[in-house]
């Protein structure tokens, strides 16, 4: 894989820490800060910029900052250089402005994913980038599991021969789309973005990274099928605290938010603890409270959501490879589950075992890459080898540059016109003419 382009620090070991910005202080901004600080050796958090005043002044507190804390982006863009990269974590509409405004200023990048809601905003970033010449890493934390690590030794390494076909699966879970995609913030596509690339732009990007190649042509089919007016049960009430047929309903919002009082670490606490406002003290109270008058306490045929809750792609690879991903809503909370498919063997993973099936021996190898939390092991992995690749001048850690994260948003983008025009697409470059269909 072609390097990431580290600037200014390739080759050039820093003799003190990295000093990391963070621009938007919500979940995911605050577990890669709290990463990044746990190796103060290598890292060291210096501004945040939070529009939301309790999760800055939290930040600031957290991280011990004192003059460098504002309010909006531009504020600290407008200051003298004091960083040498910025974390950009903002909503995924608000990624371009910054990252054009710090990569014009010679900061390196880490970008939470997916880069854009629009394909012309994955486009504009990367332009921006390459005219920088500054390093941009999006977080396709999915590339840094030891699981997905191990697993791609074994394809290189020729352990199944040459990869004919991916059997890919993404099991949502119906609480957490219930809670992510029909009553929270990714419930409309107008809002947010697909749930495709909302979701999966992660998926997407992993089987490119797992086989190696460009993708040729794609076709996608999804649709909103069961989260509808129509489906809901006679005699439901718009919200759940006042409705008849919560007791007996999977979708009830106060089992589900309730049930993270008792769940501690779970991501069921997670979700309570979004639907209560982030409370510093999550309690019975708070959590009904939220639900009573809230988003997070709507019926789920009741809401104003507009994304899939299921779609299947269907993906071409350079060469002839083939692959098939699903993601549906309609499942327990659960890892992902894949079966590669090769003219010497087979492997079947689910984010942690890996089983290598053999054709020549005919026996099944088993290889446990062990469990770790913060999406298997991702987050810190990509954090990992995002700070010392800067902080040694290592570019070759970094596997998930903004010109690998373009070409499969590419995808994801041509997967949803295929989806909504019943058609095959081609993801090119602007100005690539297109593969025949």
């Amino acid at each position: 894989m072609k390097p990431v382009n580290l600037a200014g620090h390739l080759g050039e070991p820093l003799r003190r820490p990295v000093r990391l910005a963070v621009v938007g202080a919500g979940a995911r901004g605050s577990a890669y800060a709290e990463l990044a600080a746990a190796r103060p050796d290598r890292a060291a958090i210096v501004a945040v910029a939070e529009p939301s005043a309790p999760r800055r002044e939290a930040f600031a507190t957290r991280h011990g900052l004192g003059r460098d804390v504002y309010a909006d982006w531009r504020e600290l863009a407008r200051r003298p250089r004091l960083a040498d990269a910025v974390i950009v974590a903002t909503q995924d509409a608000d990624h371009q402005g910054p990252v054009e405004a710090f990569a014009a200023l010679g900061y390196d990048l880490l970008l939470e994913k997916p880069m854009a809601p629009a394909e012309e905003g994955c486009e504009a970033i990367a332009a921006a980038v390459r005219g920088a010449g500054v390093a941009a890493v999006v977080c396709h934390v999915m590339r840094y599991t030891p699981y997905t690590r191990r697993l791609v030794e074994l394809v290189r390494a020729g352990t199944i021969g040459e990869i004919v076909s991916v059997q890919h699966l993404e099991p949502i879970g119906f609480y957490h789309f219930a809670h992510s995609y029909v009553r929270g913030n990714w419930r409309r596509s107008d809002e947010s973005s697909s749930l495709l690339l909302a979701k999966s732009c992660h998926d997407i990007d992993w089987l490119g990274h797992v086989i190696g190649r460009p993708v040729r042509r794609v076709s996608s089919f999804g649709s909103r099928s069961h989260f509808r007016p129509e489906r809901r049960p006679d005699g439901a009430a718009q919200r759940c605290l006042e409705c008849p047929v919560e007791p007996r309903c999977a979708y009830s919002a106060p089992r589900m938010y309730l049930a993270g009082l008792r769940e501690p670490g779970s991501s069921k606490e997670y979700f309570a603890r979004v639907a209560a406002g982030q409370p510093a003290v999550l309690t019975e109270e708070s959590v009904l409270a939220s639900l009573a008058d809230g988003p997070y306490g709507r019926c789920v045929y009741a809401c104003d959501n507009d994304v899939v809750d299921h779609q299947v792609v269907n993906l071409e690879y350079e060469g002839g490879a083939t692959a098939s991903f699903t993601l549906t809503a309609f499942t327990p909370k659960e890892d992902r589950r894949s079966r590669i498919f090769g003219t010497a063997g087979q492997l079947a993973g689910d984010g942690r075992t890996i089983e290598h099936y053999d054709f020549d021996t005919e026996r099944t190898e088993v290889i446990d890459t062990g469990r770790a939390t913060g999406h298997g092991g991702g987050d810190a992995g990509l954090i990992t080898a995002f700070v010392d690749a800067l902080h040694g001048g290592r570019p070759e850690l970094v596997v998930s540059g903004v010109e690998e994260s373009l070409a499969s948003h590419r995808v994801v983008f041509a997967a949803e016109r295929a989806r909504l025009r019943g058609t095959v697409e081609t993801p090119v470059s602007p100005g690539t003419p297109a593969v025949p269909g």
